[in-house]
């Protein structure tokens, strides 16, 4: 059976698979300063694992919101362990519906009904056939005579009952708007996160390749020095 690989971290002494280690130097400064600051004897020179480069990348993220943002939610420690972990936030953002009891699922059905034109059309139909059936048919024997008293009455019920259901639901919907921008804010600060990593990624790129051309350059200068 083939012996895997494995290296020993600088940081905790343990053994890692060889496909987990990572050298300081490919770490940004920010994050290799808070792990310089809890072991001293970490160099440019050493390795550590993937799962502990993961803990203070998350300590550093925090650290920067912090002083962005003061105290932290639980929205922004979401957004910190999906961005330590490299993982997608979708995994992590609920875009479910809120639990809804009886009463919240027969107030959203009465909104939906009552704000289309199935409600509009069928309510119109109602009134001109009550109106036309105690001023036309029923002529001397209407049960609801002008000024249509009963049906004023009956409009005035419906409008009572039918105010606060829809203001349940209106309710609720705010529920869902919160959850639905508390979730954004989530993605656009990740977002800006990614983007900041990149850019301080890159700046530390740029930074080690400038001082190993400037280390060759040195090195070939040297070798062309005419020795006396």
């Amino acid at each position: 059976m083939e012996k895997k690989e494995v290296f020993k971290s600088d940081l905790s002494s343990k053994e890692f698979p060889a496909s987990e280690r990572i050298s300081a130097k490919a770490i940004r400064h920010s994050v290799l300063r808070h792990i310089q600051r809890d072991y001293p004897h970490i160099s440019h020179e050493s390795n550590i694992s993937r799962e502990e480069l993961q803990g203070y990348r998350k300590m550093a993220l925090s650290e920067y919101l912090k002083k962005e943002l003061g105290e932290l939610k639980e929205s922004e420690m979401k957004v910190l362990s999906s961005v330590a972990e490299n993982q997608i936030l979708s995994d992590k953002v609920d875009d479910k519906d809120l639990p809804e009891t009886f009463g919240q699922k027969v107030a959203d059905k009465v909104a939906t009904f009552g704000g289309s034109w199935t409600f509009i059309l069928s309510f119109a139909a109602f009134l001109v056939i009550w109106i036309g059936i105690n001023v036309f048919i029923l002529t001397n024997r209407e049960f609801d005579p002008y000024p249509f008293i009963l049906l004023n009455l009956i409009l005035s019920c419906l409008a009572a009952i039918q105010a606060p259901v829809i203001m349940m639901s209106q309710n609720r919907q705010e529920e869902k708007d919160r959850e639905r921008a508390k979730n954004d804010y989530m993605i656009n600060l990740k977002a800006e996160l990614e983007i900041r990593t990149l850019h301080e990624k890159l700046d530390h790129l740029m930074t080690n390749q400038y001082t190993e051309i400037s280390d060759r350059l040195k090195v070939l200068e040297e070798k062309n020095v005419p020795q006396k």
